[in-house]
């Protein structure tokens, strides 16, 4: 466990009308938001948009991964059933370990909130020291799955070896076992 580091965490917005500037990109900064209010450790946001193309977002979430050596990733957009919706397959396609309760879980949430979400195939995966977590695209629904895997990242990522990440507990309480 790393103590007084800066965690880099990776937010990536997949859609091809943001990437091209016809559409204002809401769900990364809703990420961002949502992280400024819940981590009280020092962490520095890498934020980049790409088309949804596998190959694209593969291609980031590995430099993400790797060369920009964020210890948490959450991409927003494209795990709907739609034909250009590709977010999960590339995050399985650049994992390690698949993480599926993170899925089953943001599920059962939004589905309390619209029938719909049986359709979303949000996920989640860890690349090395890396955990990837797949959000949907609206603001509203971003906020609604954070607040309910979130009480758990922290304590993964202490369990791939990356830094010691702190909420506010006002806001949220992170879940880590008691030591004796």
């Amino acid at each position: 466990m790393n103590l007084n580091v800066t965690a880099r965490v990776g937010i990536l917005t997949v859609s091809d009308r943001a990437s091209r500037g016809e559409y204002e990109d809401r769900g990364g900064p809703a990420i961002q938001e949502y992280l400024s209010e819940v981590l009280s450790s020092p962490w520095q946001p890498v934020a980049e948009i790409v088309a949804d193309e596998q190959s694209a977002i593969e291609s980031t979430l590995v430099r993400m991964c790797d060369d920009e050596n964020c210890c948490l990733v959450i991409t927003t957009g494209g795990t709907g059933p739609a034909k250009r919706d590709n977010t999960p397959e590339a995050t399985e396609a650049v994992a390690d370990k698949l993480m599926p309760g993170f899925g089953e879980l943001m599920r059962q949430v939004s589905l309390k909130a619209v029938p719909t979400a049986i359709l979303s195939r949000q996920t989640a995966a860890i690349r090395t020291n890396t955990l990837i977590v797949n959000l949907p695209g609206q603001p509203k629904a971003i906020r609604e799955c954070l607040d309910s895997v979130f009480p758990a990242i922290p304590y993964c990522i202490d369990l791939i070896g990356g830094p010691f990440l702190e909420t506010d507990e006002d806001r949220l309480v992170a879940f880590r076992p008691k030591r004796k």
